[in-house]
This record gives structure tokens, C-alpha cells and sequence, in this order.
């Protein structure tokens, strides 16, 4: 007999609002990259893990965990 499993999510979305609760943009986190699209555009714009880590190592602010 078959096992039933939950089928993992190939991505997690999350809308970007500003202040005015208006979405303003969108932010996809897949297992290969991170990709983000403005408010109301069919392009999204994306960047592997690896870049991303580079990125946020010369760019990001320290936080504590």
C-alpha cells in the first residue's frame, strides 16, 4: 500500500506594501534563487542564492539573529 505525502512547495511569495497598505512589489524565494517583480509587471527580475549571498555580505546591514 501507498504512503500519502504532502508535495513541498516549489516557491513562497510575499507581497511588498508600503505604508498605505498599497503592494508596491513582490518577492519569490525558490530552492535555485530569489526573484522580485514590481507591482502590476509580468517580468520578474532574479538572482541566484550564491549571488544573492555576495550581495547581501557586501551590501546588508548586520543583524543579530
Amino acid at each position: 500500500m501507498a504512503t500519502n505525502l504532502f508535495r513541498p512547495q516549489k516557491f513562497e511569495d510575499f507581497e511588498i506594501i508600503d505604508g498605505d497598505g498599497k503592494v508596491v512589489g513582490h518577492v519569490r524565494v525558490k530552492p535555485s534563487g530569489i526573484h522580485w517583480a514590481p507591482s502590476n509587471s509580468k517580468m520578474w527580475y532574479g538572482v541566484t542564492l550564491a549571488e544573492f549571498a555576495v550581495f547581501m555580505q557586501k551590501e546588508g546591514r548586520r543583524k543579530k539573529k
